[in-house]
């Protein structure tokens, strides 16, 4: 692999790295130690575009060759981000904030290479309706998926049939990682599985 085609992935989300893989560019993870911006009062698309750059600018201030990709996911409802639960009741909080309502969730996207300044952006937005959650439905999902390192404390990917109704959009952005604008950028930035 040239220097050029080198990609880094500034994540430690298992979901991204595994979505990421499914494109068949070859690539290492490099986990930028940053503090993300999380106040749910803040405009979630500002907030999602501020952590992912931060992230992609961390790595390749360290990396100035590589191409480097960050991202980063919210839920956003009720004028309010919710992202990781900090513990089950909060993540049961959430739940039943979601229950029976359609919900957006918003990730943002960031490409840079130090060496030539390559600076690329972009925002995605899919829209979840969840079905009706009484609490044993809410307590059989919590027992089934771990949530606390998710976004509004669910997964779609993980059982998703017992809480989701219907989504609209991208829903490998609801994982975590738009694929199919991902994709785009990455062949944008020259690089082909």
């Amino acid at each position: 692999m040239t220097p050029d085609s080198r990609l880094i992935l500034a994540s430690a989300s298992p979901r991204r790295r595994e979505l990421l893989a499914e494109l068949g560019v070859p690539f290492e993870v490099v986990v930028a130690e940053v503090i993300e911006h999380e106040d749910s009062s803040t405009d979630p698309r500002v907030m999602v575009a501020h952590n992912a750059a931060l992230k992609a600018e961390w790595v390749a201030a360290r990396h100035p060759d590589a191409v480097v990709l960050g991202a980063d996911t919210t839920v956003f409802i009720d004028g309010c981000a919710l992202n990781k639960p900090a513990d089950l009741a909060a993540a049961r909080d959430m739940l039943r904030r979601l229950s029976g309502r359609t919900h957006t969730v918003f990730t943002g996207v960031a490409v840079r290479r130090q060496r030539d300044g390559l600076k690329i952006d972009e925002g995605v937005a899919s829209e979840v309706t969840f079905r009706t959650l009484d609490e044993p439905a809410i307590d059989a999902y919590l027992a089934q998926v771990h949530t606390l390192d998710k976004a509004g404390g669910y997964a779609i990917q993980e059982h998703g049939e017992l809480i989701v109704a219907h989504y609209r959009g991208s829903l490998t952005n609801i994982v975590g990682l738009p694929v199919e604008t991902t994709k785009q950028i990455l062949t944008r930035c020259g690089l082909r599985a």
